[in-house]
């Protein structure tokens, strides 16, 4: 192979008319008479390279033409710029030298079942949705740190090993430290309202471990969360923060990856309406929505469409499995059973939503004040919205022990739950930190929990209190709403899921 310069494919456009040489691995080839079309990828993006008879010796032709899929390979040629291409660039290649072939690769360009790409996890991040993923989750990561490195916010770094329980006792995974029982954490708030009272703007941003019970596409056992913390802080100063924070992360999102949302079908129409000031709801106002004629002309209308979704799906199902009995060619029945996958899972998908809709119905229409709102109520109020949401001031007794009484309404706290739009839920929870001692040290007590344990915890209110609060964003949970996606699953490299972990 002749030395020419080696590039990325996304830097494809700045050497149009040249020679280079590409490196990677075949995502994808067909044959077509004297002509090979290769899909190459490395990491930046996608290339068809065009590999001619006559133009590399016949020996290589042959070779390239008997790859498998995920082969390794360098190709050189010279850029073209084509809108047809991936990318709107592609390689005639002169030249081709094979790294590693390899054979019989178990994830093919046809669609598989769940379990199966997960017990393949390691192989399955080559595939193009995970490719688009990762790329969207790695911007969403950068965007958290420098919106808070650039307002003046100090990194803390909390333990993962806690004494403290920091929201539900039932949800803690217990480790055995040495012959000491402790915990992995479900939160590093607690110890960051210690580093606020010396910092005054702090947060965290680490994985969270909570051992709930629950095996909805929403929970994960392992998750990563960034936790802000603000001396001197009320709760509309926390809102505002929170919406300019999310606003900014989407804006980034849509500035670097409009490619990779537009390649995973992302509602991007409704993320350029994503600005402040966001929807604000109080809890009782939410829970008269869910009880009222709103919700249930809502999910009528719903359940209606819903079933005509489903009409439609399973026309084409049929359509499809009409044509797959015909004589057609290979590729397309390749590209058939693919489609028919994806179908099937968006037919279960619908038939589960039809059969939930009249109980969601009957759970909003009873839904006494004084529940923690659940993951149903929270998507009824969340499509019914295009923007985010905030649920601010929840029953005292549904909340955690550390959120601030309302001095207006001992009844409720001063916090709040960002819902996303489109049925996406809960993304955000926060709130104003209970400042005063006696009143602290009163729902410790309340809630069952030692104040031994929580005894620095108790100093930070006796040694120069402040008003402060803070919230945590579940990265997961925010990446599957910008990009669409139904299982948080698909939102991290290596999924904790209660019930499997595969690898």
């Amino acid at each position: 192979m002749s030395k020419n310069t080696t590039v990325y494919i996304d830097q494809l456009k700045h050497h149009v008319g040249q020679q280079v040489t590409l490196q990677g691995w075949l995502y994808n080839s067909r044959a077509s008479g004297k002509i090979q079309f290769l899909i190459l990828r490395d990491g930046t993006g996608l290339c068809q390279c065009i590999v001619e008879k006559g133009n590399v010796p016949d020996e290589l032709f042959e070779r390239i033409k008997h790859l498998g899929q995920e082969s390794s390979l360098k190709v050189t040629g010279t850029v073209r710029a084509d809108e047809r291409s991936l990318g709107g660039h592609e390689l005639a290649v002169t030249d081709a030298e094979v790294i590693c072939p390899a054979e019989g690769y178990p994830i093919t360009p046809k669609a598989h079942g769940v379990d199966f790409l997960m017990k393949h996890r390691h192989l399955h991040f080559r595939s193009q949705r995970q490719w688009c993923i990762g790329k969207v989750r790695h911007t969403v990561v950068d965007a958290i740190r420098r919106f808070f490195n650039d307002n003046g916010f100090v990194l803390i770094d909390t333990p993962i090993f806690t004494t403290v329980v920091g929201e539900d006792q039932t949800s803690l995974f217990e480790v055995d430290y040495f012959g000491r029982p402790l915990h992995l954490t479900q939160t590093g708030q607690l110890y960051l309202e210690s580093a606020a009272m010396s910092f005054g703007r702090v947060y965290c941003f680490g994985p969270t471990f909570r051992a709930e019970k629950s095996k909805t596409r929403r929970h994960l056992t392992e998750f990563w969360m960034v936790e802000p913390e603000v001396a001197f802080i009320d709760l509309p100063g926390l809102l505002e923060l929170a919406e300019n924070f999310v606003t900014y992360i989407v804006r980034r999102v849509l500035a670097d990856n409009r490619g990779e949302l537009e390649s995973l079908g992302a509602d991007i129409a409704l993320l350029e309406r994503i600005q402040p000031p966001f929807y604000r709801l109080t809890y009782t106002e939410t829970v008269e929505i869910l009880k009222g004629d709103k919700t249930r002309d809502f999910l009528a209308r719903e359940l209606a469409e819903l079933k005509s979704e489903k009409q439609q799906t399973e026309s084409r199902i049929a359509e499809l499995e009409q044509q797959q009995s015909g004589q057609i060619k290979q590729w397309q029945k390749d590209k058939i059973a693919a489609e028919l996958i994806e179908l099937r899972s968006a037919l279960a998908e619908l038939d589960t939503r039809i059969e939930n809709n009249p109980t969601h119905a009957q759970l909003a229409a009873e839904f006494p004040w004084g529940k923690d709102l659940g993951g149903s109520d929270e998507t009824i109020i969340s499509r019914m919205h295009d923007k985010p949401v905030f649920v601010t001031h929840y029953p005292k007794e549904a909340k955690a022990f550390y959120m601030r009484t309302d001095r207006a309404n001992d009844k409720v706290v001063e916090n709040f739950d960002m819902l996303a739009p489109a049925g996406f839920g809960e993304i955000i929870g926060g709130s104003v930190r209970e400042d005063d001692y006696e009143r602290l040290l009163a729902r410790i007590h309340a809630q069952g929990l030692d104040p031994g344990t929580h005894d620095w915890y108790l100093d930070l209110r006796k040694y120069g209190s402040v008003p402060h609060g803070g919230f945590g964003l579940g990265v997961e949970r925010t990446l599957a709403w910008i990009t669409g996606e139904k299982h948080i699953r698909q939102c991290i490299p290596f999924p904790r899921m209660m019930d499997k972990v595969y690898i």
